[in-house]
């Protein structure tokens, strides 16, 4: 059935001469039976399920959205728009069952003309196949045109909106009131159109929220240690931006009672790594037991080099640690090695320094390290 919507939409495509709507119904009139069809035997969840691919729980809970339709020329004709974008049939189920009123849609008067706007904005094809499929992306409405008229010159590329919009809809604000203002305030805090780009890829939301929230949370953020222009400003936005006053003063406070920190130190780490605040208690705890307790690390030596809080406890900063310990145990390593200097690095960079130097004198280094990085304990790494 969609290879047939598929071609239809083809030869819709391919004829300038008439209208592509009056070409799509004589098409499927000639494709159709000769006796028309009933529209009172006109099931919407049957036709879910049979023509769209929902599953019936989809169906179901998708039909009381669209039970005014009384036949399914309008559906039939945007499932063959849809095809011929490019669409797979798991793909069309998938926006049906999220946004069943795409249905509804009319291809002459809305989707088409779309096609048309974005294809003038040098989206090819496929990427606006990849644009219909996105969570958040009104496509049935023509003012997504202007939406993404100005998001992609933020954004710089057709790639980057496209990322952005995977994350979470822009265009679901609005532009004047919301979106461009957010901007305007993000230039006044000294970030340029590729810092906001950069800034908002990951997290487009934050150009969603309320210009007020924005405002708040830029105060936030200076009042933290970090001020504007600096380094680490942009992380500490993406940091605090979603997270209300409260969850930020009893993140504060945790920190402050976990390592026995000032409010300075606190100031200090959090100006440095401001994801600290996006961590859970239970993550922080169960670092600061290992930091503290087994490595032996001073309070104020973590202040200054916070970022290793947020590398992974099982993965990183225990198999290392043990590696480092079982060097120096054994006169490979100098016991004035920072242990830091061995947490930071990549992966690569800490097997070449750390691991194959050692292979004669320590053969089964690389093994028990393998094994350390799975939860194990190897017995050469274990100290009385």
């Amino acid at each position: 059935m969609l290879r047939l919507r598929r071609s239809l939409f083809s030869q819709i495509l391919s004829s300038p001469s008439a209208s592509p709507i009056s070409h799509l119904r004589r098409l499927f009139s000639a494709a159709a039976p000769a006796v028309p069809p009933n529209p009172s035997s006109f099931s919407v969840e049957d036709y879910l399920v049979v023509t769209c691919g929902l599953t019936p729980a989809q169906a179901r809970k998708a039909s009381p959205r669209i039970s005014h339709l009384k036949s399914p020329t309008n559906p039939d004709a945007v499932l063959a728009f849809l095809a011929g974008l490019g669409l797979s049939g798991a793909d069309i189920a998938a926006l049906v069952a999220k946004d069943p009123l795409f249905l509804c849609a009319k291809v002459e008067k809305t989707l088409s003309p779309v096609v048309v706007g974005l294809t003038g904005l040098g989206l090819s094809r496929s990427q606006i196949a990849r644009l219909v499929s996105l969570p958040g992306v009104t496509f049935r409405c023509k003012s997504i045109i202007a939406g993404l008229e100005y998001c992609l010159a933020l954004f710089g590329s057709s790639d980057n909106l496209l990322r952005a919009l995977k994350g979470g809809s822009v265009l679901c604000s609005d532009l004047d009131r919301v979106v461009k203002p957010n901007v305007a305030f993000l230039r006044e805090c000294g970030l340029g159109a590729c810092d906001i780009a950069r800034l908002c890829i990951p997290t487009p939301s934050l150009l969603s929220i309320s210009p007020e929230r924005i405002r708040t949370a830029v105060a936030c953020v200076e009042g933290l240690g970090v001020p504007c222009g600096s380094r680490m400003f942009k992380h500490a936005l993406q940091a605090v931006a979603f997270l209300s006053e409260d969850k930020i003063t009893t993140k504060v406070e945790h920190l402050k009672k976990t390592f026995r920190w000032s409010d300075a130190e606190v100031g200090i780490a959090v100006s440095k790594a401001p994801k600290l605040l996006t961590m859970s208690i239970e993550s922080l705890q169960r670092r600061s037991e290992f930091l503290i307790s087994e490595v032996g690390l001073e309070m104020t030596y973590i202040v200054y080099r916070p970022a290793m809080l947020m590398y992974s406890l099982e993965g990183r900063l225990r198999p290392r640690y043990y590696v480092v310990k079982f060097l120096k145990e054994n006169g490979l390593l100098s016991r004035n090695r920072d242990y830091y200097s061995a947490v930071k690095i990549t992966e690569k960079e800490f097997v070449e320094k750390f691991i194959c130097p050692h292979k004669d004198a320590a053969p089964h280094l690389a093994d028990d390290y393998g094994a350390a990085c799975r939860g194990e304990v190897p017995a050469r790494f274990s100290f009385t």
